[in-house]
């Protein structure tokens, strides 16, 4: 394990932790057919914390995932027990709740599988309403989660958020919360929460954590090539050039409002550029040149992008078999790159398995994924779109005479 820079602490005000800058998002640990590559997730978690990383992000939600987190931090290493020196965060899952019952369920869930005997930072998970949030706490959810602080087995209460600006600060206003998570990138300043939501929480002493800081990666390697020029060109005040993912999370740590960034680091290349990157930023840092470039680089995402989507996959599972994220994620792609390959990565892609599709064409319009989609987007239209654009009788008929040498 190499050594590596610091990462910076901020101390958050109401809670009282100094938390890593750079946090890490074990939503993608990396696997097959469900099952997480424990070696590769422990070798990245072992990295992470050999440079001062603190903040493990997880959710009841994400399938097998708290087990496997409080696998990796319930481990001893050359500097002792992991648990003792970083804050677990998890969520109970709001969209799941059926009664008052579940919420003393969800919780003794995630500590038994978490394998601890209390939770650091406790999130009511992807609140998009405040309708959501006042029916949670009519069900006493507030009463709860205060019972569960004074008894131990969580430490902080706070919120994940994914409505709009106006339901976000009657959120932060109808309790006195410690911390919340909200999306935040340069792409995403005037959307759900935004810059005025983000602005509004810290001016009354939340903790910040900032979740999509690469917007699901598509500030790194699916830049519209002009985009990529405009960065690949830009020099900053000391003549370094940087990468796209750089200056996407330089952007973020630049306000001195967030305190902790959240990575979904699957790589160990992942690990070590984001622990450098996050060594040497700090607020307020970037220039007006800087934060010009990143201006002009955001003009021409405006441009090219079709749906906002970042690949949570809330959406999922359809009902009927579309693999909603990842036709939209091809939408995306041929929007601003074009081209045969493009349509031919749909339908090849997107063939799915014993001859049922996991195209777009297989949308019956029941709204299920409308309902469950924290970002509000307009999915079943977006799916006739897809449809229309990116369907080829072509390669779909070379696909299925094809299908013999295809394994399925």
């Amino acid at each position: 394990m190499s050594k590596l820079p610091e990462v910076p602490k901020r101390l958050m005000q109401k809670t009282g932790d100094e938390v890593s800058l750079l946090g890490f998002g074990c939503m993608r640990f990396k696997g097959k057919f469900g099952k997480t590559d424990m070696k590769l997730a422990e070798k990245l978690v072992a990295e992470a914390l050999s440079s001062g990383v603190n903040y493990f992000d997880t959710a009841y939600m994400y399938p097998g995932n708290e087990k496997v987190v409080g696998t990796l931090l319930a481990k001893e290493d050359e500097l002792g027990k992991r648990r003792d020196r970083v804050f677990i965060a998890t969520k109970l899952p709001a969209m799941l709740v059926r009664s008052a019952d579940d919420f003393e369920k969800m919780l003794a869930t995630s500590l038994e599988r978490l394998g601890t005997d209390y939770i650091d930072y406790y999130l009511v998970h992807s609140i998009s309403s405040f309708e959501k949030w006042a029916q949670l706490r009519e069900m006493g959810l507030v009463e709860f989660l205060e019972k569960a602080r004074d008894d131990g087995r969580i430490k902080h209460i706070g919120f994940s958020y994914h409505g709009n600006l106006l339901d976000f600060r009657k959120m932060v206003d109808d309790y006195d919360w410690e911390f919340t998570q909200i999306q935040y990138n340069y792409l995403d300043e005037n959307f759900q929460a935004g810059t005025e939501g983000l602005l509004y929480a810290a001016e009354r002493g939340l903790g910040i954590v900032v979740m999509e800081p690469l917007r699901g990666g598509m500030l790194i390697d699916k830049m519209p090539p002009a985009a990529k020029r405009l960065i690949s060109e830009y020099k900053d005040s000391d003549g370094i050039s940087r990468k796209p993912a750089d200056w996407g999370l330089r952007w973020v740590f630049n306000h001195p409002e967030v305190h902790c960034v959240l990575s979904g680091m699957n790589e160990m290349h992942h690990v070590k550029e984001n622990v450098k990157v996050a060594s040497d930023s700090s607020e307020c840092s970037l220039t007006a040149e800087d934060l010009s470039m990143i201006e002009d680089v955001k003009a021409v995402f405006d441009k090219d992008i079709k749906i906002q989507c970042t690949a949570c996959s809330y959406c999922m599972p359809c009902p009927f078999g579309v693999n909603i994220p990842l036709c939209f994620s091809i939408y995306n792609t041929y929007s601003m790159f074009g081209g045969f390959s493009t349509k031919f990565m749909y339908s090849f892609n997107l063939r799915g398995a014993k001859g049922k599709t996991a195209k777009a064409s297989a949308c019956t319009k029941c709204g299920a994924c409308e309902k469950k989609c924290p970002q509000d987007l307009p999915i079943m239209k977006t799916l006739d779109d897809v449809t229309k654009t990116l369907d080829s009788k072509l390669i779909t008929g070379a696909l299925r005479l094809a299908k013999p040498f295809l394994g399925k």
